[in-house]
Order: C-alpha cells, then sequence, then structure tokens
C-alpha cells in the first residue's frame, strides 16, 4: 500500500499487500501448494488470511494449523473467526496496542465493509512502537518538534538541542514570572505569617507530582483507547484524587501542626494542599481529552505546559486560602 494514498501514521500507510491469502473452499493442500510456489513473493509469511469472493476478510489461520491438519481440509475449518483487525485510517499507535495485548504478528487492515487491504507485519508494529514510545518521552520533556534521527544517537548538535528545547522552557519561564507576580500580590499575607513561605514550595512539588501521574496514566490509557468514557474515567480520577489530596493534606497539616505550634497554619497547608492536589488531578486529566477531541496528540498536555498551569494553580489555591483564613480568624 502507498504511503500517499493514506495520511501519515494510519494503518494504511504502514500496511504492506505482499502476504498469503487464500479463498473459502480451498483446502490445506492447495494453501500449502500455494506457500511453496509463492514464498519468495511474500513479505511476511506468519498467517494465511481467508476471504471470500469479493475480498471481504472471514477468518484467519496460522502457518502452524495449515501444516499440522489434514491436507484435505478445508481452510475455513481451521480458521479464527474472532478477527482483531484495524480501519485504514485507525491511528499506527492503536495498531501497536491490538498486537501487544492479542499475541498477533500482524494486524489485518480492512476498509469500511471489511475488505482486506492490507496487513501490517511485526516488524513494522516494532518500529511504530520505537517510534510513538520515543515521541511521548520527548514530549514530557518539552521537546514538541517532529522527533528525528539526530535523537536516536548521542550527536545531535548543540544548536539543534537548543533550538528544540528552548521554546517550551521559555513558557515556563512566563509561568514563573506569572507565578512571581501572584506571590508579590500577597505580600501582607506572608508578612504576617512568614512561615507560609515555607510550604509553599511543597505544595507546588506534591501538586506537580500527583499531576503528573494522573497525566501519564490518561496519556496512556487515551492510546490503548481512543474511545475511553470520559464521565466514567473522571470520576474515578476525582475519588482518587480527593483519597490522594486527604492524605498529602493531613500529614502535611499534621507537620505544620507539630513543627511551628500553630493551628491556623496547620489548617491553611492543608485545606491548600488537598484543594491544590485535586485541581491538579482535574487539570492533567482534562487537558489530554480536550486534545484528544481536538485531534491533537495528547501526549502534548505533558511536560512544561501541564506544569506551569499546576504551579500556577497551586500558588493561588494557597494564597487565596490563606487570605480568607487569616481574614476569617481575625490575623489579617
Amino acid at each position: 500500500m502507498s504511503d500517499k494514498k493514506y495520511p501519515p501514521r494510519t494503518a494504511g500507510s504502514r500496511a504492506i499487500t505482499a502476504f498469503p491469502r487464500a479463498k473459502v473452499g480451498d483446502t490445506v493442500r492447495n494453501v500449502e501448494n500455494m506457500l511453496s510456489e509463492n514464498a519468495k513473493d511474500f513479505e511476511t509469511i506468519d498467517y494465511v488470511y481467508v476471504v471470500d469472493e469479493t475480498e471481504v476478510l472471514l477468518g484467519v489461520a496460522s502457518i502452524k494449523e495449515i501444516h499440522s491438519s489434514a491436507k484435505d481440509a478445508r481452510i475455513e475449518d481451521l480458521m479464527t473467526k474472532k478477527l482483531v483487525s484495524v480501519h485504514v485510517l485507525t491511528h499506527q499507535e492503536r495498531i501497536v496496542y491490538l498486537a501487544l495485548s492479542h499475541g498477533i504478528k500482524a494486524v489485518p487492515v480492512v476498509d469500511k465493509q471489511n475488505h482486506l487491504l492490507g496487513i501490517v507485519p511485526y516488524d513494522v508494529i516494532l518500529r511504530v512502537f520505537n517510534e510513538e514510545v520515543s515521541e511521548d518521552i520527548f514530549r514530557f520533556g518539552g521537546i514538541f518538534h517532529k522527533v528525528g534521527k539526530e535523537y536516536g544517537t548521542t550527536k545531535a548538535s548543540t544548536l539543534t538541542m537548543i533550538k528544540t528545547r528552548t521554546p517550551w522552557l521559555i513558557i515556563g519561564v512566563l509561568g514563573g514570572i506569572a507565578t512571581a507576580s501572584i506571590i508579590s500580590n500577597f505580600e501582607i499575607v506572608l508578612s504576617t505569617l512568614l512561615a507560609l513561605a515555607a510550604f509553599a514550595p511543597v505544595l507546588a512539588y506534591l501538586s506537580d507530582a500527583v499531576g503528573t501521574q494522573s497525566e501519564t496514566l490518561v496519556v496512556r490509557s487515551l492510546a490503548i483507547d481512543p474511545q475511553l468514557a470520559l464521565r466514567s474515567y473522571f470520576l474515578r480520577e476525582f475519588s482518587v484524587a480527593c483519597a490522594l489530596a486527604f492524605v498529602c493534606g493531613g500529614l502535611l497539616s499534621v507537620a505544620a501542626l507539630i513543627g511551628w505550634q500553630d493551628p491556623v497554619l496547620g489548617l491553611i497547608v492543608g485545606l491548600s494542599m488537598f484543594l491544590s492536589i485535586v485541581a491538579a488531578v482535574l487539570v492533567s486529566t482534562g487537558f489530554p481529552f480536550i486534545f484528544t477531541k481536538l485531534n491533537i496528540d495528547p501526549a502534548i498536555a505533558s511536560g512544561p505546559f501541564a506544569t506551569m498551569i499546576s504551579d500556577i494553580t497551586t500558588i493561588t489555591i494557597y494564597f487565596a486560602v490563606a487570605t480568607g483564613l487569616l481574614v476569617h480568624f481575625g490575623l489579617l
């Protein structure tokens, strides 16, 4: 199949057409003769795909099954009818998941009418797996250009590394400036309770850590199942976020109470930690879903961009809670 006919990174652009196929009614003897006569023309020989007269895919039989069956047995009596196949426009990442989860060496490619158009063989599946993993790793690190061969070795030029890593780090700097501006607006709060400054890095770190965990899990889940149910996944993540937030917030509150002998500080830190973790999980889970709906790779929501949003949200929550509670207890 030609790469020009189908969009890049789809099943159609990755499929081959030189592979064994048999017609309904063929015997094992017929199929074995076909394999012997055409072996040199096939790009891969792992399975024989069974089609009808109109090339509709009906089943698949392994080479082992064929050679261990009676010569006069019909191919349709040997074939497996529970097929794992993909549409020509299916994203290549889905092919990898199907091959690995079902333990198969090739994935057939069909159209809407289930006509067999080609297969994606094992060597191509391995290459796609390597490409997708490498790309996701780089995107998590804030490198969002098309990953080329220069990142497969240690020979990338200094200029290349600078050009590909700088843009999103600049956004990170802007996020840092925004965070600093938020903090500067709460100087009165800090001067009233100086110990608040000591806990800001802890809150930022914990919310980032939990958010990154959620982000990694949702990106992986979307890669496995592009039709992932938004409502049920969000409800589960929200429950998990509340549990994690309760544990982290409680521990931090106790630490503040014991270490600083200040119940108000403990309440501020604990409540802020709880709200920040819940917010971080919702943001980190929501962005990949939004990007998926926009037909953009959800991995792009990871890295410096999500970290920046999480930090700004955490600091805003922290000082808003501190201001509210200090005013409530008449300390501000």
